[in-house]
């Protein structure tokens, strides 16, 4: 079995293992340098990266195939991904980048398809003058996506 295949088959042994984790990136460098992106639907903890690590490393042999190996979570400003990933956002501000621009707007819903972003914003009336407050809806597929962030709000 290849290297790379060992390292995939015991991740997904380990992720089988924590049902609340799932992969975000894998990368084996030329020199063996293993990366491992994971994200889980309560976050991760430290304990959860040393747990996927000891699974991959406690399971290869140095003598055999001489590797470096890092598992971390996906960080708060790292972009969203998956479906998986929106769907634990919900209720957050997020920044999605689309061909047609950037919206910044509470993340309402995520479904197997796409996003909703649902907000409030003041308008001129219809009728008379003034504005009014209407509820803005957009509905984004994952495939005009280019980028999303959760916006960290202090």
């Amino acid at each position: 079995m290849a290297f790379k295949d060992k390292v995939a088959s015991l991740l997904n042994q380990a992720l089988d293992e924590r049902p609340d984790l799932f992969l975000i990136d894998l990368s084996i460098g030329t020199d063996n340098k293993i990366t491992v992106t994971v994200d889980g639907d309560n976050g991760v903890n430290l304990q959860d990266c040393i747990d996927i690590s000891r699974a991959i490393e406690h399971n290869l042999d140095r003598e055999e195939e001489d590797f470096s190996l890092e598992v971390a979570s996906a960080g708060a400003t790292s972009p969203l991904k998956l479906p998986r990933q929106f769907k634990k956002n919900i209720g957050r501000t997020v920044l999605v980048s689309t061909p047609d621009g950037e919206t910044e707007a509470p993340l309402a819903g995520a479904t197997d398809e796409g996003i909703i972003l649902e907000w409030q914003a003041r308008e001129p009336k219809q009728v008379g003058k003034g504005k009014e407050t209407v509820t803005k809806r957009v509905e984004i597929p994952y495939s005009s996506i280019k980028q999303a962030v959760v916006v960290i709000k202090f």
